[in-house]
């Protein structure tokens, strides 16, 4: 069995930095992990991250246009608007499913927003529209600005700034879901091809991307005790960065089934910082190289 894993930046533990240091790394362009599964499917040019996302969702885009449509806080500033992603301020999946609701009834016809979870979000359109490929985890913090479909987001801004559960998430001094973030708009691309039986990940791109190369997508165990099986052939998981404890979690119980001989190859990725380490059983023996921090190989 050969267990790949990516894994996120700044990621820690012994068991990773054993597995690092023992075995063999080689660089590449770094990506966003979205643009490294893209590459790893082989598809080109625009990822249609809203049309793979509801396919990993367990739905059917048809031809239709689809966009990833994920909820955000935006914070004005004194000269600039601030952006902070749902995954920073958890939005519970009855509250996405009535804001979803709301913003369906009122442009019905215009738009369709279905919610994959509480944070991740598609709509369908009733029209292209350009919008661009880098999804709200990578703008947290820095200033946004609207692109192309300005009037139909500012009018939804004004329907979510008067919902009542963005009015229950203030009083509780939480941050409102004001506002959308476009990204990934397009139709099904051709059928992805993939070198994995299974992908295993809670992001819906990913399981999507999987179902469309047919493999297996999987929803994240806790930890790599319940991941791993005596099947054969090539796995990924797909590591969240908001998991709690991902040594005890996953790198120890990986390193001891290298060990074991459960697992051939473990492969990790780092997509963000354009690395990637093979390890088998033998390297661990290389006793001479020291463990040391993920980071200090960029």
């Amino acid at each position: 069995m050969h267990c790949e894993l990516v894994v996120p930046a700044g990621a820690r533990g012994k068991s990773l930095e054993l597995l690092v240091a023992r075995g063999r790394g080689t660089r590449s362009t770094p990506r966003r992990v979205e643009q490294w599964l893209q590459h790893a499917f082989g598809l080109e040019g625009r990822l249609a991250a809203g049309a793979l996302s509801l396919v990993g969702a367990g739905g059917a885009p048809g031809d239709d246009v689809w966009t990833r449509a994920d909820p955000v806080h935006m914070q004005v500033m004194r000269d600039r608007v601030v952006l902070a992603p749902a995954d920073a301020f958890p939005l519970a999946r009855e509250d996405a499913d009535a804001l979803c609701g709301a913003i369906n009834g009122h442009f019905a016809g215009r738009v369709e927003l279905r919610a994959l979870d509480g944070s991740r979000w598609c709509a369908r359109l009733d029209r292209e529209i350009d919008v661009g490929d880098e999804p709200p985890g990578g703008m947290a913090g820095r200033e946004a600005t609207q692109r192309a479909g300005d009037v139909l987001l500012t009018e939804i801004q004004m329907l979510l700034h008067a919902h009542p559960v963005n009015a229950a998430r203030e009083a509780r001094g939480e941050p409102a879901m004001n506002s959308l973030w476009f990204w990934g708009a397009g139709r099904l691309p051709g059928r992805t091809r993939g070198r994995w039986q299974s992908v295993t990940s809670d992001d819906p791109l990913a399981r999507g991307l999987a179902r469309h190369s047919g493999a297996t997508a999987r929803a994240l165990p806790d930890g790599a005790t319940q991941w791993l099986s005596p099947a054969e052939g090539r796995h990924l998981a797909v590591l969240d960065a908001t998991q709690s404890d991902l040594e005890s979690a996953w790198f120890a119980p990986l390193a001891a089934a290298l060990r074991a001989e459960r697992v051939g190859m473990l492969s990790l990725h780092v997509p963000d910082a354009g690395l990637s380490f093979e390890t088998v059983r033998g390297d661990l023996r290389r006793f001479w190289r020291r463990p040391k921090a993920l980071e200090s190989y960029a």
